[in-house]
């Protein structure tokens, strides 16, 4: 995807050229959610996953994702990411403190942590969100799965995801008391 006509120049948005120099010298932020419907009393009991097809073509697994641009706040960051990836009508339930249930540091270099992204070195926010609404994944995901605590903390999934995302849905899910 490349840029189209002259940039705002008060935008936060970078060009692709941009974007890639600045993952090469800075860590940027990101939030990631785990979208979860929930019962009456609060307990999750299903787990919205994302099908999406990655830069090399494979499909795999993931969460919703994505960059806190300059001026956004957490909420709006995340309350952003959530209706790109699952459409306008799927009534994010934000949390009333912006305080994640873990933070993951994505590194360019495997082994370094549990987490890996070849193209930077990223720190997420990471939360649990619930979502009371119609669910239709927008921009890059092809579908959301929903599926049961124990479906998507298995190994089966955890091995579908990439980066060490199956390691953050796990970390999700036991944050929450759920952990199949």
């Amino acid at each position: 995807m490349s840029s189209v006509g002259t940039p705002d120049p008060n935008s936060s948005w970078l060009s692709d050229e941009e974007l890639a120099d600045v993952r090469r010298r800075i860590p940027l932020l990101y939030v990631e959610a785990v979208p979860v419907r929930v019962d009456g009393m609060g307990v999750v009991t299903s787990v919205g996953i994302l099908l999406r097809a990655n830069a090399q073509g494979a499909i795999t697994r993931t969460l919703v994702s994505g960059r806190v641009m300059f001026g956004e706040t957490l909420r709006d960051a995340l309350f952003r990411h959530l209706e790109k990836d699952l459409g306008a009508l799927a009534f994010p339930q934000l949390p009333p403190s912006p305080v994640p249930f873990s933070v993951a540091e994505y590194f360019p270099i495997p082994g370094l942590s549990a987490y890996v992204d070849e193209r930077q070195h990223a720190v997420a926010l990471a939360y649990v969100v619930p979502v009371t609404g119609t669910l239709e994944p927008r921009s890059d995901a092809l579908e959301l799965t929903w599926m049961t605590p124990a479906e998507a903390s298995s190994p089966e999934v955890h091995a579908e995801m990439e980066g060490g995302r199956g390691t953050l849905l796990r970390a999700a899910l036991a944050s929450v008391g759920v952990l199949g």
